[in-house]
């Protein structure tokens, strides 16, 4: 399984913190002394309620001595030592009143130390008390259990002794302003735990004065918030991810609507100058005039399907393909466009899976990366490319945007040139980007292998940083039909002349008025329509068969598939053939096309539309409904 760890789509989320080490058991010794205390001042006190007791029974006794020899005087003792026992007994049970009231609130003061240090040791937030010096001098034990520190570890250590060094000036800055301004600022940091990982902190402290209000101690409370700032840095690649899928998607729309157009316009330019250089003598000087516009047009056609590749707006022509015969066949082609200073290397898996797609784009995907990878070693270096089975799992594809998890290809093309830099990166699949100067580039290579790739079900990433190459990974699903060998192209005579009548359906005047001369100089007879509700007129109308309705796609007021459905159940055995600049994306394109249904994309030469209607009016016609 490759490693996607530094793929710009993909980062690897940091795997969660060790289990953290068995809690101990609560210490009971402050509870045992405190009990051992309270016993003992019950005894105290029992003691001397005891000796009181006794003292007061000796001078009851002692008061008696005088009833017979003073009875005067020994009245006026058991008066006074009644009054003295009665002062006795309620300084005895004010004592034990004060005792019970001293029991009653170190119960409560036990019970809410109690619970206070249960809060404190199973509470996630920490709490730490730090002196002026900066030392620590106390923590809760929850450092033991998050982080494997022991109080005895922590005791009188300093605070930024298990602080990331690029912390340091922030962590000192706000104890100052704690000490200095009374403030409570909060500060974030890397904190170090017992087994050396580095976790993300969140504290916040508060001072501590003392009676002449003089600040002497912080109590600092701080939260382990590293998987917070993971989910937030996820949620952030997320969102640039789906932005810039936003861009590409905008900037992708607008391409194709100018290649549509620009296709027509394409259409009329190379019909012409076909049509001209078919009329002009063979040594006729103009023949060099003629072909060069073809040449021009023909160029700008290209372009225009590298817009549309981009924006995923071509019509594709899929098949089960075998990637590494694919690399195999072009090896030749790739030796010579990269010069002999460069060394390629292929590395194919055995036991390669199939993917569905355009061979040609395919084809167009790899040598775009190897110009790519070429231009990016101007003196030399080595390039590999390599296929491999990567098998996407659930969280996998959660990982890589826009993948569906299941057996896929890796196609994997590797430099060792100049690699990289970020804010590159973020635009390299837009159109027209380029960082090579004038004239070097059209700013379409990556943008049409970003769009091909996407529009073949599967997704593109790149690894590079400057100074050590790109790597570029394309990931495409796996085909589960079987491959089916192409038909062969079979030409005769028969392709280039035809009769027929032939509905022919075109918004764009000029390529409307040229098809129909193409069609006409091959024997058919045609019925031309700028949209398609006169279409519909001419068929209702027309007293014959209509042997082929030839129309775009995308006209105004009625697009193709609807017309192709009306004039089915006008005459069900009318053949259909679609003509298209700028479909429909993908499936939608596959749903709005009629099963089975045949289309010519823009722009066409003669040549290509003789050779289409012919095999479709030999075909058997397509059946479209509602």
């Amino acid at each position: 399984m490759p490693s996607y760890s530094r793929i710009w789509f993909h980062r690897d989320v940091t795997p969660p913190t060790q289990a953290a080490p068995p809690r101990a058991p609560h210490d009971q010794s402050v509870w045992v002394r405190f009990k051992d205390v309270e016993k003992l001042q019950w005894w105290l006190w029992a003691c001397a309620i005891v000796v009181t007791l006794l003292l007061t029974a000796g001078m009851v006794s002692f008061s008696f001595l005088f009833q017979v020899t003073d009875p005067q005087y020994s009245v006026t003792l058991r008066d006074s030592v009644r009054g003295l026992v009665g002062l006795v007994f309620l300084f005895d049970l004010y004592i034990i009143y004060q005792q019970l009231q001293i029991h009653r609130i170190r119960g409560q003061l036990t019970e809410q130390e109690e619970i206070s240090q249960l809060i404190n040791e199973n509470a996630d937030d920490l709490i730490t008390v730090i002196g002026r010096d900066g030392n620590r001098l106390y923590n809760s034990p929850g450092y033991e259990r998050t982080y494997g520190y022991s109080s005895a570890d922590l005791q009188g250590k300093p605070v930024i002794a298990l602080i990331h060094p690029d912390d340091h000036a922030a962590i000192l800055t706000a104890r100052r302003d704690v000490f200095e301004k009374g403030l409570s600022p909060g500060v974030t940091y890397r904190f170090r735990t017992m087994q050396g990982e580095w976790r993300i902190m969140e504290s916040n402290g508060r001072p501590m004065r003392n009676r002449r209000g003089e600040i002497e101690k912080i109590v600092v409370v701080s939260r382990d918030i590293t998987e917070r700032k993971k989910a937030e840095e996820i949620l952030r690649q997320r969102e640039e991810q789906l932005r810039q899928a936003q861009k590409m998607e905008a900037v992708g729309r607008l391409s194709g609507g100018i290649a549509h157009d620009f296709n027509n316009l394409l259409g009329v330019i190379i019909g012409y100058s076909e049509a001209m250089d078919i009329r002009l003598a063979p040594d006729d000087p103009l023949r060099k005039n003629t072909g060069e516009i073809r040449k021009a047009g023909e160029r700008a056609a290209a372009l225009t399907h590298q817009l549309l590749a981009f924006s995923r707006q071509q019509v594709l022509q899929p098949k089960v393909l075998d990637l590494n015969a694919v690399v195999t066949d072009i090896g030749t082609m790739l030796r010579r466009l990269i010069g002999a200073d460069i060394e390629l290397t292929s590395r194919l898996a055995s036991h390669l899976g199939r993917v569905k797609a355009d061979q040609s784009q395919i084809e167009q995907v790899i040598v775009n990366l190897v110009v790519n990878a070429r231009d990016a070693m101007p003196d030399g270096g080595k390039l590999l490319i390599e296929t491999s089975n990567v098998d996407i799992s659930e969280n996998l594809a959660r990982s890589l945007p826009f993948l569906r998890p299941g057996p896929h290809v890796l196609l994997t093309v590797a430099d060792t040139g100049v690699g990289i830099d970020p804010e590159t990166k973020q635009h390299i699949f837009e159109p027209f980007f380029t960082t090579k100067g004038p004239g070097r580039g059209t700013g379409l290579g990556l943008a049409t292998v970003y769009g091909v790739v996407k529009q073949s079900g599967g997704i593109v990433g790149i690894d590079s940083e400057p100074g050590r190459g790109a790597t570029f990974k394309i990931f495409l699903p796996q085909a589960q039909e079987t491959g089916v060998a192409p038909a062969p192209d079979v030409t005769d005579e028969k392709s280039s002349t035809g009769t027929g009548t032939i509905l022919l359906v075109e918004d764009e005047e000029a390529l409307l008025n040229l098809t129909a001369d193409f069609l006409a100089d091959s024997g058919y007879r045609i019925l031309s329509a700028r949209d398609g509700f006169q279409a519909l007129e001419i068929a209702r109308s027309f007293d014959g068969p209509i042997h082929l309705l030839l129309t775009d796609v995308m006209m105004p007021k009625m697009g193709g598939p609807a017309l192709a459905r009306k004039i089915s159940q006008l005459q069900p055995e009318t053949r259909i053939l679609f003509m298209t600049g700028h479909a429909q994306r993908g499936t939608a394109l596959q749903a709005s096309l009629p099963p089975g249904a045949e289309s010519l994309q823009k722009p066409f030469s003669r040549d290509a539309l003789i050779r289409q209607v012919r095999q479709v009016l030999d075909a058997a016609p397509v059946q479209v409904s509602d």
